[in-house]
């Protein structure tokens, strides 16, 4: 019967004769199975790294199958996005729009409006306003960062929007 001698992988000179012993083989394993454009050498490094991470877990006759197991899965995680990668590239942007030039031109010409409407908002209102339809964060989060109470936010956002509505033409927001 085997007797364990370390049981422990977290000390530094088990840690570093196991790594001593099976880098190699675990970089030509990687290196013959996938070849070099994956970079077998980071996986190696990142197995060890995880067994390092997990060294409480795993006792020393398990470390060899971690190390595998751990540095084949990193390698099918790399082919996969590659793949992701692959299939985002194959895919044409649209070329074309089913809206028609006048529809184009008359949004950007609104938002031309909108963006003049705003810069005449005073500054309180066009933070309050940005920050709670733009960025979405609520009133109460608006008021903690000014430093102003709920009910001043809620007054310069109600303002803003007064001005927007008198200004532009159809302007709705939910």
């Amino acid at each position: 019967m085997k007797k364990e001698l370390h049981k422990d992988i977290c000390e530094e000179t088990v840690f570093s004769s196991l790594y001593e012993r099976l880098s190699g083989n675990l970089h030509d394993y990687l290196y013959y199975k996938y070849g070099e454009q994956l970079n077998p050498n980071d996986k190696t490094q990142e197995a060890f790294i995880k067994l390092w991470e997990n060294c409480k877990k795993v006792t020393v006759d398990k470390a060899k199958s971690f190390l595998f197991t751990v540095a084949n899965n990193l390698m099918l995680n790399d082919i996969k996005h590659q793949k992701v990668v692959l299939r985002y590239q194959s895919t044409k942007p649209k070329q074309h729009t089913n809206e028609s030039p006048d529809f184009i031109l008359e949004q950007e010409e609104y938002f031309k409006k909108y963006q003049e409407v705003l810069s005449k908002l005073t500054e309180e209102q066009r933070t309050a306003f940005l920050l709670n339809k733009v960025e979405g964060k609520r009133h109460e989060e608006i008021a903690q960062m000014l430093g102003v109470t709920r009910k001043v936010v809620e007054y310069r956002i109600y303002a803003a929007f007064n001005t927007l509505k008198k200004e532009l033409e159809g302007f709705r927001i939910k």
